[in-house]
């Protein structure tokens, strides 16, 4: 993936989570928790794609 196709998906995600906390009426706490959950998976999302974190595909959860 280049530089800028990173930017261009950053900067998206940061626009949708932006309009959604202040275009969309939602409890402080769910905002919260919906403002970590993405960073969460932001921050999971860029260590896979410059190979510090291994392949998530293979991860299996339970059984």
């Amino acid at each position: 993936m280049s530089l800028i196709s990173l930017i261009i998906v950053l900067v998206f995600v940061g626009v949708i989570l932006w309009l959604v906390n202040n275009y969309i009426p939602m409890d402080g706490k769910i905002k919260n928790i919906l403002n970590v959950v993405v960073v969460i998976v932001v921050v999971l999302w860029l260590l896979q794609t410059f190979g510090v974190l291994g392949s998530i595909g293979g991860l299996r959860i339970g059984r």
